[in-house]
């Protein structure tokens, strides 16, 4: 039987230092592969739980880069969070909300389900920082900079189905925006919990299908004219 032969020292040396040179060339991979792993972490253990080494382990990083990169763990949470709201306004900035008023409504409905059904990771991070009384976001610079063009787009689709008739006047897009935000994210963040209390198993395909449906008779009931 053969025996496994190991490399010697020095080729890992040589090795690792190569890993450390690419990293230092790619410094954006590096943060993303950081930024990757961080989220996992965060989104599993919590901000207290996660653990600095576990997450560099995680990344295939040198510890120091995230010191280097993001200060500390507090940081890299901020960052964390960050990105999860520059992603949700990047996605919307491809949303075309031109159609019909109903059929841009449906569209917007089903955009905000999608986002928070496909990144629950989102839903666990934000119910963090808000365990945290938005402490990190209170400080950042860069989330009041990040645009949202999602408002823009509602409050041009609101103003347009007012003049078809279609909607009533008065409705205010941020509003209309933190209600559809909160039928999926509350459905989702709390889905666990919702089955044991009503003995219903509200993950299953089934049950999705359903509360999607929900929110989109819901809302277009609440803008009706």
């Amino acid at each position: 039987m053969p025996v496994p032969v190991k490399a010697p020292a020095k080729e890992v040396q040589v090795k690792q230092a190569g890993a450390k040179q690419a990293q230092a060339r790619d410094p954006e991979r590096t943060r993303g592969h950081i930024l990757a792993a961080a989220r996992k972490a965060f989104a599993r253990y919590g901000l207290a739980g996660a653990r600095v080494d576990a997450i560099a382990e995680a990344a295939r990083a040198n510890k120091r880069m995230i010191y280097y990169y993001f200060t500390d763990k507090e940081g890299l949470f901020l960052a964390t969070l960050e990105q999860i709201y520059a992603e949700l306004g990047a996605a919307s900035e491809a949303l075309d909300l031109e159609a019909d008023p109903e059929t841009a409504l449906a569209r917007y409905v089903d955009f905000i389900w999608t986002y928070y059904l496909d990144h629950p990771d989102a839903i666990a991070i934000l119910n963090s920082e808000n365990l945290h009384g938005g402490r990190h976001l209170r400080h950042s610079s860069r989330v009041r900079q990040i645009e949202v063009p999602f408002v823009d787009k509602l409050s041009g689709m609101l103003e347009r189905g007012v003049e078809a008739g279609v909607f009533r006047p008065g409705l205010d897009a941020v509003a209309l925006h933190i209600t559809v935000v909160a039928l999926a994210y509350f459905f989702l963040g709390n889905n666990i919990t919702l089955s044991i209390f009503f003995d219903r198993d509200l993950s299953s395909p089934a049950a999705r299908r359903a509360w999607r449906r929900h929110m989109q008779s819901t809302l277009k009931a609440m803008l009706a004219a």
